[in-house]
């Protein structure tokens, strides 16, 4: 059962499966005492600090002197859609600057590889055809959208940029980042979605975002535009996404997340010759990185420092 050992506040975690490398490094800290849901003994009103990603809904209030909640994603959609998620917490989201980059790269590489028409050259290995074909139009004349310019979208541009793409960008307030064309607030929304070649989803889910993926949206981007969702699967209406690739509305769309995961076996997505399907790994956390959050959240909890990445519930992010 959990007990106050030594003056230490007590640390409730409930982790994904695998993450085994985080459970040992922070397992034993010397910070806080660790309980890890679903193997350890606690006493729900002994827990201080609750550290997870998507805990069962009504779980949260069992923790009567919970004090803050840690989310170890970098968006909070988990713990928000609870109807009776204790609102009067603060709840810290984890912002990795590895994860940034790694997501960067991602959206990088699935971009150049429609580009570069490296699909075609694959089918061509298989056939043993030597088959060259030249880019339909320089670099420098395709447009990259990205909806969503938050700490992950503003890296994602500076590497697109590098590559010589034109990058454009969406969010619900003005945004500055160097060599990006912003568009802000719904009025500007339209005008966005028409100039992108590529659009890439990298908006919070919430109630607002929550589906805007639809039909309506898809039919503003140009016609043959490729999609890429590496938000959230919330944000995507299927049935609306695959309507459009199969009316060539869409050129094809690069998936990381889904409405149901894992992907079931029986969805079209798995084998529509427009869709690439990746498993919900465009961004993995690090355990070390992860590690360093929670001990950094915990101390500043404890000596009365103000957290960093603060969300705002209002916004949902």
């Amino acid at each position: 059962m959990a007990e106050s050992r030594s003056g230490k506040p007590n640390v409730l975690f409930l982790l994904p499966p695998g993450w085994d490398a985080l459970s040992k490094a922070l397992f034993g800290h010397d910070a806080f005492n660790s309980f890890l849901h679903g193997k350890d003994h606690y006493a729900p009103a002994q827990i201080d600090y609750f550290v997870g990603f998507r805990p069962p809904h009504g779980f949260l209030k069992t923790l009567p002197r919970l004090k803050a909640i840690f989310s170890l994603g970098a968006g909070v959609d988990g713990f928000l859609r609870d109807p009776e998620f204790p609102r009067h917490l603060p709840v810290v989201r984890f912002v990795d600057e590895t994860l940034q980059r790694e997501m960067a790269q991602y959206v990088t590489m699935h971009i150049l590889i429609v580009h570069r028409g490296q699909r075609g050259f694959d089918a061509g290995q298989r056939d043993s055809a030597w088959r060259q074909k030249m880019l339909s139009r320089p670099t420098r004349d395709v447009r990259v959208g990205i909806l969503g310019m938050g700490d992950i979208g503003a890296v994602t541009a500076e590497r697109l940029l590098m590559f010589d793409f034109q990058v454009l960008g969406w969010s619900r307030s003005r945004k500055d980042v160097p060599g990006v064309k912003s568009y802000a607030g719904p009025q500007e929304l339209g005008a966005f979605l028409g100039q992108c070649d590529f659009m890439v989803c990298m908006l919070p889910l919430t109630p607002e975002t929550e589906g805007i993926l639809n039909a309506k949206l898809l039919s503003q981007l140009p016609q043959g535009a490729w999609l890429m969702n590496v938000g959230r699967g919330g944000h995507g209406n299927e049935p609306d996404i695959l309507a459009a690739l199969d009316s060539g509305q869409l050129g094809g769309a690069i998936l990381d997340v889904f409405q149901t995961e894992p992907l079931p076996p029986d969805s079209p997505f798995w084998t529509h010759p427009k869709v690439t399907v990746t498993p919900h790994i465009a961004g993995i956390t690090d355990p070390r990185n992860a590690s360093a959050f929670v001990v950094d959240c915990v101390t500043r909890a404890e000596s009365g420092a103000p957290f960093k990445n603060l969300v705002d519930l209002g916004r949902g992010y």
